[in-house]
């Protein structure tokens, strides 16, 4: 997930370097959207594993 942000995010930038504000403005927003969905995956996943760990322990 944190792959395809940053391929969004090169994307994006290299986009706007061109002067595609449009597809910058898209790509980065999409970057953004997948950024924080990996987050959010990831504190999830967190939390199970504490929740697991105190499980087992």
């Amino acid at each position: 997930m944190l792959k395809w942000a940053l391929i969004f995010l090169v994307i994006s930038v290299i986009s706007g370097f061109l002067g595609f504000s449009g597809v910058s403005s898209a790509t980065a927003g999409i970057a953004k959207i997948l950024f924080f969905i990996a987050i959010v995956i990831f504190l999830i996943f967190l939390v199970l594993a504490l929740t697991a760990g105190a499980v087992v322990f």
